[in-house]
């Protein structure tokens, strides 16, 4: 029997009579650890691709106003999708977008009711962050202020999708992203407070470059297909900079929860000029993901 202090036996590669690994062993035990080895997968090779196929096509035509517009005496609730917000507007030029319907079926049906309903006609884009994104499509109690109104006759179903994890894996990575307003989102505060309430704002990214800050909170449905030279017009177009002493003295009484401190941010990054969707519609694709037949 073995004592327990028996030395154990060398390995096979190992000469009894010598700890040196001779080249033949070397090249051996190399050739079974290569043959041996499983190469790994990783997560995002097991992935599929995500559905981007374009379903659906919609247009927004953008009109600019001289100054920034105010609105008549005598108009206000009344105010409809057909009252023009100026006289003698600059046609700025037409967007075509391309909607990931098989992707973002609620979203993308949501957004298109808007444009085929005219809902969108005649509404501000209300924030442009240069180099960023522009913002369109806020609600607000009527459409005075060429803000959205959402009629109940509209009758917009309830998207789920604003929940889904699933949503929010596209990202904002360059110029002509369409995405749903989520954490960006600056609807009237009463509007919001509605049981019946349904987001409907939109941005776009002007570029240059990606907005990784807009990344998983909130989400891309769609792309500019046609008019990034307009959507490069609306981004050049000046807006409202608070003072670095304005901002200061916002943040304070932010620090001290005076809500006028919130209500004030809500003017910064304003265009100093009207721009509008002035009209908007379907368009017909005649193939999915192929570019659409204009009217």
């Amino acid at each position: 029997m073995a004592s327990p202090l028996s030395p154990i036996p060398p390995p096979p590669f190992f000469s009894s009579s010598s700890t040196t690994l001779t080249r033949r062993s070397a090249l051996l035990s190399s050739t079974l650890s290569t043959t041996l080895t499983v190469p790994s997968l990783s997560s995002s090779s097991l992935s599929l691709p995500l559905d981007t196929t374009i379903t659906d096509s919609v247009f927004l035509d953008f009109s600019l106003c001289p100054t920034y517009f105010r609105t008549l005496p005598n108009t206000s609730t009344t105010a409809s999708e057909s009252t023009p917000l100026c006289s003698d507007p600059t046609h700025l030029g037409r967007l075509v977008l391309g909607l990931y319907g098989n992707l973002l079926p609620l979203t993308v049906s949501t957004f298109k009711l808007m444009c085929t309903s005219s809902s969108y006609k005649n509404t501000l884009v209300h924030k442009i962050f240069p180099g960023q994104f522009f913002q369109a499509g806020r609600q607000g109690r009527s459409r005075e202020y060429g803000e959205v109104h959402l009629l109940p006759a509209l009758d917009l179903p309830r998207n789920t999708e604003t929940v889904d994890s699933k949503a929010f894996l596209l990202r904002h990575s360059r110029a002509g992203v369409v995405s749903l307003c989520l954490s960006e989102n600056d609807d009237d505060d009463e509007v919001k407070l509605d049981s019946d309430y349904r987001n409907v704002e939109f941005l776009i990214t002007t570029g240059p470059g990606p907005c990784p800050q807009l990344d998983n909170n909130n989400i891309v449905f769609g792309t500019v297909l046609e008019g990034l030279d307009v959507v490069t017009a609306i981004a050049s177009i000046p807006t409202y900079k608070p003072s670095e002493r304005i901002r200061q003295l916002n943040d304070l009484a932010e620090f001290f929860g005076d809500e006028r401190a919130q209500k004030g941010r809500t003017l910064w990054n304003r265009p100093l000029k009207t721009v509008y969707i002035s009209d908007c519609g379907e368009l017909l694709v005649t193939k999915p993901s192929m570019p659409p037949s204009l009217p």
